[in-house]
């Protein structure tokens, strides 16, 4: 029998996730003040292969996000560590609630959460909602060509690897910018969950 495939409502309704290291709440214009804060840590919005807000920027980026979230277009988060503290953002972006794909994007974490369980928890509640609650078939990874710690931390997931798209897009310094794009499939979600619960509940030294 043929699964009867049911768009998902747009916009997509506000939710906090919660896990042991991480929760992700609705992003809102009070955040600013602590997000300045976090993109300060190790001035990550210095990055050239990534489009991470300055802290001057950030009453507009959140703006932004929150305009895209008001025209169905994306779901955007705050994210907060363990302890409760501003960590970074994430969001559900081109959103497709026809074909039932979302792509998990325009994340930022302050330098100092970096390489902690806290990505690990992120992506994992994350792709609960999208493929538990939402329904989605699939949701996407994408990335610049040469940002290679965050295409290592993709495939770390269990995502594969589908394409590179050539000259996607112009960089915030005026370059050409290769996108890869990564994905994963309703049906691999069971052992991506096995393996991502797995990554957070082993021993940490």
């Amino acid at each position: 029998m043929n699964r009867v495939f049911t768009p998902f409502a747009t916009p997509l309704a506000p939710v906090t996730l919660s896990g042991r290291f991480a929760t992700l709440e609705p992003l809102s214009p009070g955040h600013a003040e602590e997000a300045r804060e976090a993109v300060a840590d190790g001035e990550i919005f210095k990055q050239w292969t990534t489009d991470i807000p300055s802290p001057e920027g950030m009453d507009a980026e959140i703006e932004r996000r929150l305009t895209l979230h008001r025209e169905g277009r994306m779901l955007p988060f705050a994210v907060r560590d363990a302890a409760g503290r501003f960590a970074g953002m994430t969001t559900f972006m081109e959103v497709d609630a026809t074909n039932l794909r979302v792509e998990i994007g325009s994340t930022w974490y302050r330098n100092s959460v970096r390489r902690t369980a806290l990505n690990t928890q992120a992506k994992l509640l994350l792709l609960g909602h999208a493929f538990e609650v939402l329904g989605c078939v699939a949701v996407e990874f994408r990335t610049h060509f040469f940002n290679h710690a965050s295409r290592a931390a993709i495939a770390r997931l269990g995502a594969r690897q589908d394409a590179v798209l050539r000259n996607h897009r112009i960089a915030k310094n005026g370059t050409l910018r290769d996108t890869v794009v990564f994905s994963i499939l309703e049906n691999e979600w069971p052992a991506v969950k096995a393996h991502l619960t797995w990554q957070l509940e082993k021993p940490r030294g």
